[in-house]
């Protein structure tokens, strides 16, 4: 078989790999901040959680099959393997990247729900009686 169908094979198969196991721990363990984010509505972040998943799986396979060519000349088994860990480690990189943006992002909209909690004491549509005046 040729080393550029080898290099091939072995780079959808991990690319698919990882990105599916990183997808599933993302998809897991963020449900827990998107109900604290949505205030408890777990219907809600259940549905954001699976356009998550669902855009994260779209985003990272579509570049790993867009990122699939090499233009590099591949002859040995060494050669293999070295472009296969550059195309691999760019892929990880650009997984770690998206995760470090989406805690990012998951922290700020904690924050921010949480300072909504904090306010609701003092929201007065929720209490019309505590209206100033009456």
């Amino acid at each position: 078989m040729n080393n550029i169908l080898i290099l091939y094979a072995f780079y959808l198969t991990f690319t698919i790999a990882l990105t599916i196991w990183v997808a599933h721990t993302l998809f897991r363990n963020g449900q827990v901040f998107l109900i604290d984010i949505f205030h408890g509505n777990e219907e809600l972040a259940q549905a954001v959680n699976n356009l998550l998943w669902v855009g994260f799986y779209l985003i990272n396979i579509g570049y790993a099959i867009y990122t699939l060519k090499t233009r590099e000349y591949v002859i040995d088994a060494q050669q293999v393997v070295e472009v296969l860990s550059y195309k691999l480690g760019a892929i990880i990189l650009i997984l770690g990247g998206m995760h470090f943006f989406n805690m990012f992002v998951f922290f700020r909209l904690r924050k921010r729900a949480l300072a909504e909690k904090q306010n609701k004491a003092y929201d007065y549509r929720i209490d019309p009686d505590n209206i100033a005046g009456r």
